[in-house]
């Protein structure tokens, strides 16, 4: 009777084993996973980012309304932030259903660009020649600093200090390195003509230089000190650009292309041209593919710079680009901002 009892016990045991793994899911599905809500599918853990545990785009626009005439676009891990520079404010947006969560001034004039610094939203303020920081649980002016004469469109964050691109009418511009805690100016690091775009590769920043009437150039500065590690031709009048783990892409809003280079020595690895008149503008990585705004949205292949997709846009235009760990975000310029 013992061994027969210990036979059932030990069966008991198999069933329970055998039938849990297909029941419960495993710890690292339901860290990556959250529930979409209402039947859709899960969408990715803003965690997740990080590790580039991605779900790809949808391919048909979903819009929702924002302020006029949005410019520059952010995730901050939950919400879409939106710079509308034809009526100074920004706009954010929860991620998950496009619901608007509050509109907020931007503290100065002609917002175009807008980043997150893991608790803030900074805004460039070109018209005003500014950066404002905005406290994102509630969209608070919590301080304007002086970036003249003319901030870009894209700042980047490295860890502890924002870089803003600033571009004079004529000649060389600046890259300010200004402290995110409290704003505080800490460099400042002449770079090339009209900068107007900065990315972070996670040891030294990298500015878009956009004037200039022959081949364009970036900048390659040590985040550190600022010190230059080099300047690197790219395409003609350089607007947008963007890190993908190891390399920099760069949108050339002149010649109709993108290239890439190799971020540990700035080697030129490709230039790729675009579907026809795309005139280039905002770019974007997805942890798989590069997006890039202009005419039509165009999808990149990251590996070898292949173009996979051209998405037409409502009145042929699309500003700023960014990803939200699911969905790729574009701004209109109906005063929209489209989910892909």
């Amino acid at each position: 009777r013992a061994m027969k009892k210990r036979l059932g016990f030990a069966l008991l045991l198999l069933v329970v084993v055998v039938v849990l793994p297909s029941r419960v899911p495993s710890a690292a599905q339901d860290a990556s996973l959250q529930a979409g809500g209402n039947g859709a599918p899960p969408v990715a853990n803003p965690l997740k980012v990080a590790l580039l545990r991605w779900y790809k785009a949808n391919t048909v626009f979903t819009m929702f309304p924002v302020g006029n005439t949005p410019i520059g676009i952010a995730f901050d891990g939950a919400s879409i932030w939106t710079a509308n520079s034809g009526d100074n404010t920004v706009t954010k947006l929860r991620a998950s259903d496009g619901t608007v969560l509050g509109t907020f001034s931007s503290g100065g004039s002609v917002p175009w660009g807008v980043t997150f610094d893991g608790a803030n939203i900074w805004v460039s303020n070109k018209g005003s020649g500014t950066v404002s920081k905005l406290r994102a649980s509630d969209g608070t002016l919590l301080g304007t600093f002086s970036a003249s004469p003319s901030p870009g469109s894209m700042m980047t964050f490295d860890g502890a200090n924002i870089w803003v691109p600033s571009a004079p009418s004529g000649g060389n511009g600046s890259v300010y390195k200004l402290r995110a805690k409290d704003g505080k100016l800490v460099g400042t690091f002449t770079v090339g003509m009209q900068p107007i775009a900065a990315a972070f590769d996670g040891e030294n920043v990298w500015v878009a230089n956009g004037g200039g009437t022959g081949t364009g150039n970036v900048t390659k500065l040590r985040a550190r000190d600022g010190t230059i590690l080099g300047t690197f031709n790219v395409g003609l009048a350089p607007i947008g650009i963007a890190f993908d783990g190891a390399n920099i892409w760069v949108a050339n809003g002149g010649d109709n292309s993108v290239t890439k280079l190799r971020a540990s020595d700035g080697t030129l690895l490709g230039t790729f041209q675009l579907h026809p008149n795309i005139l280039p503008s905002g770019i974007a990585f997805d942890g798989e593919k590069i997006w890039v705004t202009g005419t039509s949205i165009v999808e990149l292949r990251a590996s070898d710079g292949a173009q996979i997709g051209v998405f037409r846009t409502p009145q042929n235009s699309s500003e700023g680009v960014a990803f939200d760990g699911a969905n790729i975000w574009v701004g209109l310029p109906n005063n929209t901002v489209a989910k892909l």
